[in-house]
C-alpha cells in the first residue's frame, strides 16, 4: 500500500492518551511500553535485533529500580513487516491496551505509518530506525529519530574519506545497485550525486525490489562494467546475496560499500564468510568499542543474554529507549507533551553518543565510517572517534 494511503488510515485513528492514573505515576503498576516490530517478513532479521536491544534496556533499567520508581514492561507485537499491520498494532496498543509509552518499529517504511498513529494520538514516538527524508517532511511534533543523521547524510562521511584521498587514488568509476527501500535508497542517491560532482563516472545505477533474492544478473552486469567502486543500498539479505554472487564470478571492485548489511556483526560475517568481509566499508551509528556512557554495560548484558555480539540494530533500539527514559526522568512523569517539549530543547547522552533534534524530529549529528579489518569492525572516521588509524586495502579478496 502507498505510504500516503497508509498515513491516511493511521491519521484516522481516534486520539487517546495514557490513563490518568498512569500519568499520575502509580508506582504499584509497571510502566508499559508499546512496541510493534517486524519479527517475521522482510525485516525480520533487524527487527529481531531491535527486540533484543529493547529487552536488554528493560532488564538493565529494571535491575536499577525501573523508570520513575516503576518497573518497565514491554508489550511487543509482530507487525510481520507489513504497513497495514503496523498501523493496526499501534492503534490497538494506544486505544485498547492503553500503554504508557511508545517506542518505534524498524525501517522507514513501517515507521512512516506507525509514527502517524502516534502523532494523531499525541504520543511521543522515538524510532530506532527510520531516516528516510519523507519522515521529517510532515512537521510532526512527537516524532524523534534516535540516530545521528538521516539517510541523505549517512553517506557524507564516506564521501569525505574519498575526498581525502590523493586524486590518483580515488575511484574513477562507480556502480550503484540499491534496494527499493526508503532508507537505503536515499543514502545511495546522495552518494552518487556527491561522487559525480567529484568527477566519479557512474557506469551502473539500478533499483531492485525489496523482495529480490537472485543477484546473479546484477553481479554479471557489475563484472562486465568493472567499476572501481560498488556502493550498494543493502538491508541485509540483499547485501549477502550480492557478495555471494560477485564471489561466484570472481569479481571484486577496488572499493565495496554497503549500507546496513555489514553492520549486522557476526550474522554478516557468518553469511558471507569471515575472510570475505575484509575491507568492506559501511556507515554506522554505533561501535562496540565506543566509550559512550553505558556502552560497555550494554555490550556485556547483550552478550550474557544472547551469547553473541550485539548488532547495530540492537544498539539503536537500546539508544531509542535511553532517549525516552531520559526524557521521562527529566520531566518526572510520562506526560507526553512534557516529554516532547523536553526532547526538543535538550541533548540526550546515549550509547551512540549525544543526540539532539530539529523541530521536525530530524537529528543533528554525523554517522561513523566503519570498515571490516582482520575479522573485526573498526571505525576509521571521523578521526576523533576512530578505533583504527589505518584504512586497510578495501579491495575484497574473495576466498
Amino acid at each position: 500500500m502507498a505510504l500516503g494511503v497508509v498515513a491516511a488510515l493511521a491519521l484516522a485513528a481516534c486520539g487517546t492518551r495514557p490513563s490518568e492514573s498512569a500519568a499520575a505515576g502509580d508506582t504499584s503498576k509497571p510502566i508499559v511500553v508499546g512496541i510493534s516490530l517486524p519479527l517475521t517478513g522482510d525485516f525480520a532479521q533487524p527487527g529481531s535485533e531491535a527486540k533484543r536491544g529493547y529487552e536488554v534496556w528493560r532488564d538493565m533499567v529494571n535491575a536499577k529500580g525501573g523508570v520513575l520508581g516503576r518497573k518497565v514492561e514491554l508489550k511487543i507485537t509482530d507487525d510481520a513487516s507489513n504497513q497495514d499491520t503496523v498501523v493496526a498494532d499501534y492503534t490497538k496498543l494506544i486505544t485498547q491496551d492503553k500503554v504508557d509509552l511508545l517506542l518505534g518499529t524498524f525501517s522507514s517504511l513501517l515507521n512512516y505509518a506507525a509514527s502517524a498513529v502516534a502523532e494523531k494520538n499525541g504520543m511521543v514516538f522515538v524510532e530506532p530506525a527510520g531516516g528516510a527524508p519523507n519522515m521529517f517532511e510532515r512537521n510532526f511534533k512527537y516524532l524523534f529519530f534516535a540516530q545521528q543523521a538521516t539517510a541523505p547524510h549517512q553517506a557524507d562521511v564516506f564521501v569525505n574519506w574519498i575526498k581525502s584521498l590523493p586524486e590518483a587514488d580515488r575511484p574513477k568509476t562507480a556502480a550503484y545497485p540499491t534496494q527499493d527501500d526508503p532508507f537505503a535508497k536515499p543514502v545511495i542517491e546522495s552518494m552518487q550525486k556527491q561522487l559525480e560532482a567529484l568527477g566519479v563516472q557512474t557506469v551502473y545505477s539500478e533499483v531492485y525490489p525489496a523482495d529480490a533474492t537472485n543477484f546473479q544478473t546484477i553481479a554479471s552486469n557489475l563484472a562486465a562494467k568493472k567499476p572501481d567502486l560498488v556502493a550498494q543500498g543493502a538491508v541485509f539479505e540483499d547485501g549477502v546475496g550480492l557478495v555471494r554472487s560477485l564471489k561466484q564470478l570472481n569479481f571484486s571492485p577496488k572499493v565495496l560499500f554497503q549500507t546496513s548489511a555489514p553492520s549486522n556483526a557476526g550474522q554478516y560475517s557468518d553469511a558471507v564468510g569471515l575472510d570475505n568481509t575484509e575491507g568492506v566499508f559501511y556507515t554506522v551509528s554505533w561501535n562496540e568499542k565506543a566509550t559512550t556512557p553505558l556502552n560497555a554495560d550494554f555490550v556485556a548484558a547483550y552478550k550474557k543474554a544472547y551469547n553473541a555480539d550485539p548488532a547495530e540494530d540492537a544498539a539503536d533500539a537500546f539508544a531509542a529507549a535511553q532517549v525516552l527514559q531520559t526524557a521521562a526522568e527529566k520531566v518526572g512523569s510520562i506526560d507526553q507533551d512534557k516529554i516532547r517539549d523536553w526532547l526538543h530543547a535538550n541533548t540526550v547522552d546515549t550509547i551512540l553518543g549525544p543526540l539532539s533534534w530539529e523541530a521536525t524530529g530530524e537529528p543533528k549529528g554525523q554517522f561513523l565510517l566503519a570498515q571490516w579489518q582482520s575479522g573485526k569492525v573498526e571505525v576509521v572516521a571521523p578521526s576523533d572517534v576512530a578505533t583504527s588509524t589505518t584504512v586497510v586495502n578495501p579491495k575484497p579478496a574473495w576466498k
